[in-house]
């Protein structure tokens, strides 16, 4: 009864309360006076119908259905991009004019008019709006001034030439295509200065995204373009908020009142609000995380800011950016913010605003050659100001002629913030929808070919080895290591250290990490220097040669693929992560992981490259690694493993005599105790893997046993520190689902 009085309880409280309900209602029915009763022929599901459809036709439902769409399609166009080694944000900007009249709307004209009907096109608005305040916030913060006043010299000198020179090219052009392509009541002065101010923008958050991906943010010219980009984005927004205020004002002595208002406001943010948050960050300094009143007070300092700059007549983003950059200088403090704020306006509202860019450009005006003609003389002069200025101006100041072209080609990258630009200049009236047109596929050009730029430079100029390249290319046996966490890290290295623990003159260990990018900031060492310090320490003690590699990738996998096959290793470690569907029919036919659906996978299986049911339990990144590398590559399932004294070698077939190598490895470097499990009867009948067994026996005698039992005691596998197998008869044994694979100890399987 004790047990069941919860459930009787319940019971009771749910039938009483309910006639309690049912009296109400009818009691209720008596008291009804004049009311109308429907009278509609439509029987009950077609009234339903039209309820859902009302439901539909809901502006917040059509709201929310357009963002879904918006950021699906901005992550598949984003992801198709990074896999040309083009930054996402490409992607994405090319996902919203695909989704607008250039393509979309074309093909599908009513579906297009369904999802994106006009009158809803002021909700899309104002949240692109509300990201790109957010996004501005994050990007201000991200600027560290410290390094600017530290490196300043060179690189305000080819931050400015590469303003300087594309925006007095930009009004020359200006002159040629005013007459035809400027809109009616529109001064030459505004025009002018918006095609100037258009071609001298670089998109600071993309360039850095480049120069991360590149792994040179470290080295000299990194820092010289990072500074020089940093200079660029202060200057040219502060140039931009001049032009805004001309355009709005009509003319340069009536703006001198809102430049003279903009002035006071930049004095007020940088003597009055700037130390009093600086305060309030010493403050919390010492605090792991910050308190709710601390959180909206700095996020109302953003508000402010952005609505003192829009009132002004300089637009909210030029206020959103100043937030960013006087919030305190701890890198902690700018961390925290930049967490909270930059995955919702990365993810959610930034596309939002790329598929609103969409929506306005309309390629299809450009239905002339000579439109064509046009397009094609604003990118030129775009390239030949932005690229040639910065590289000239770089050359100048010392660089050399890889790097000079380097910075040149950085600097020309535009991306976001030259869409953010020309939308100001759409909103005012400055720009008619054929020249914006013109100048979002110059945004587009000038940022896409970057990449293909660097790599040209690269073949051109080759760098002499650096030290890493050496140091690999003079040892004969070389691991590589991939770890996401330093405890993992240290699991690896222990791992790696007994296939080398002897060889150290003739080996080499690498550490390799990779970050995101976009997950720590451009400048930061502290979290370098934190997760490796640990890693260096054990190698220390193992008194194990490593090398360490901190990179900032795209595409981990691929990443991890690259490194290896580059770096000519003969073995790459991993760790096995975690498949949320292991196990399952859905997991195992559709491939999906930890990232739920990896399209990845599925082409893979449409064009052969993977068998159907091939590496099915592995996570999403030790499947890729297994597919795509073109050396031995061992994944390692931890369990606690402290020593490599005892271990299993099951063979399964004849594949497996590709472990013998690895075999040798253990026992001449860790003088480990191998026990070789027949499992089909090969180790007696085949007789290159008896010969092999044979000479490792003459070199390290008693180190090797051989068992020909097919059913193993679990105790008997326990008693042993690490199985050693193929990928391949794993997958076997997992299929034939033997018990004592369920209560193993650590496992290293390798793919030949």
């Amino acid at each position: 009864m004790q047990k069941h009085k919860n459930s009787i309880f319940y019971s009771i409280i749910v039938v009483v309360f309910s006639l309690v309900m049912y009296v109400s209602y009818i009691s209720g029915k008596s008291l009804e006076k004049d009311v109308v009763i429907s009278t509609s022929d439509k029987n009950t599901w077609e009234q339903f119908i039209d309820s859902f459809l009302q439901n539909l036709h809901h502006p917040l439902a059509l709201l929310l259905l357009q963002i879904i769409t918006i950021v699906i399609v901005a992550r598949i166009f984003g992801w198709l991009f990074n896999k040309i080694g083009q930054p996402s944000v490409i992607g994405e900007i090319i996902a919203g004019i695909a989704l607008g009249p250039s393509l979309f709307g074309m093909y599908f004209p009513e579906t297009s008019a369904l999802l994106f009907p006009t009158e809803s096109l002021g909700n899309l608005q104002l949240l692109s709006q509300v990201g790109l305040v957010l996004f501005m916030f994050v990007i201000g913060m991200e600027l560290d001034l410290k390094v600017l006043k530290s490196k300043a010299k060179d690189a305000v000198v080819i931050s400015h030439a590469s303003i300087v020179v594309p925006f007095a090219l930009g009004m020359v052009l200006a002159y040629f295509i005013y007459t035809e392509y400027a809109p009616a009541g529109i001064d030459f002065l505004s025009f002018s200065l918006f095609m100037g101010i258009a071609m001298s923008i670089t998109a600071f958050p993309v360039l850095a995204r480049i120069v991360q991906e590149r792994g040179i943010q470290k080295t000299k010219l990194g820092t010289v373009v990072l500074t020089a980009a940093a200079a660029d984005d202060i200057t040219a927004w502060c140039i931009l908020a001049v032009v805004i205020a001309i355009v709005k004002a009509g003319s340069f002595v009536s703006a001198l009142y809102i430049i003279g208002l903009s002035i006071i406001y930049v004095l007020f943010m940088l003597k009055l609000v700037r130390p009093f948050l600086r305060h309030i960050g010493n403050l919390n300094a010492n605090n792991t995380t910050l308190s709710k009143p601390v959180v909206a007070l700095f996020l109302l300092v953003l508000i402010l800011s952005s609505y003192l700059t829009e009132i002004i007549g300089i637009h909210a983003l030029f206020g959103a950016f100043m937030a960013g950059a006087i919030m305190p200088d701890s890198h902690k403090f700018r961390h925290f913010f930049v967490e909270k704020v930059e995955d919702v306006a990365v993810i959610l509202f930034l596309p939002l605003f790329f598929v609103y860019t969409g929506l306005r450009t309309e390629i299809g005006l450009l239905n002339d050659s000579s439109l064509w003609k046009v397009t094609f003389f604003i990118i030129l002069v775009a390239v030949v100001g932005k690229f040639i200025g910065s590289a000239l101006a770089a050359r100048f100041v010392g660089q050399s002629w890889k790097d000079s072209l380097t910075i040149g080609a950085l600097m020309n990258t535009r991306g976001l913030m030259e869409l953010v630009a020309l939308n100001i200049g759409f909103e005012l009236g400055v720009l008619t929808p054929e020249v914006f047109a013109m100048m979002v596929i110059m945004a587009l050009v000038t940022t896409f070919m970057t990449g293909p730029f660097l790599d040209l430079f690269n073949k051109i100029f080759k760098s002499k080895e650096d030290e890493t390249n050496t140091l690999l290319s003079e040892t004969k046996f070389k691991i590589l290591f991939y770890f996401d966490h330093i405890t993992s890290g240290k699991n690896l290295l222990k791992l790696a250290h007994t296939f080398t623990k002897k060889q150290q003159g003739n080996s080499v260990v690498t550490a390799l990490h990779l970050v995101k990018s976009g997950d720590v900031d451009i400048l930061n060492k502290k979290y370098e220097e934190k997760l490796f310090i640990p890693i260096e320490d054990e190698a220390k003690r193992l008194n194990q040669k490593l090398i360490t590699l901190y990179k900032v990738a795209l595409n981990n996998d691929a990443e991890i693929v690259d490194v290896a096959q580059k770096g000519n290793y003969d073995l790459v470690l991993i760790e096995l992560g975690a498949s949320i569907y292991d196990g399952t029919i859905l997991g195992k036919f559709l491939g999906f992981t930890t990232r739920i659906i990896n399209p990845e996978i599925i082409v893979d299986k449409v064009i052969g490259k993977e068998k159907l049911f091939d590496y099915s339990p592995f996570d999403d990144q030790t499947r890729h690694v297994i597919t795509n590398a073109k050396i031995p590559v061992g994944i390692f399932i931890d369990k606690d493993l402290n020593d490599i004294q005892k271990i299993i070698v099951p063979f399964y077939h004849e594949g497996d005599k590709k472990l013998i190598p690895f075999i040798l490895k253990f026992i001449q470097n860790n003088d480990s105790q191998v026990v070789l499990m027949d499992m089909n009867g090969l180790l007696k009948n085949n007789t290159f893997i008896k010969e092999e067994i044979r000479l490792i026996e003459q070199v390290k005698p008693n180190h090797l046993k051989v068992i020909y039992e097919t059913n193993v005691d679990i105790d008997f596998i326990q008693q042993h520190d690490l199985i050693l197998i193929t990928v391949k008869s794993w997958r076997k044994m997992i299929d034939r689902k033997m018990n004592w694979l369920k209560n193993t100890t650590s496992l290293l399987l390798i793919k030949p």
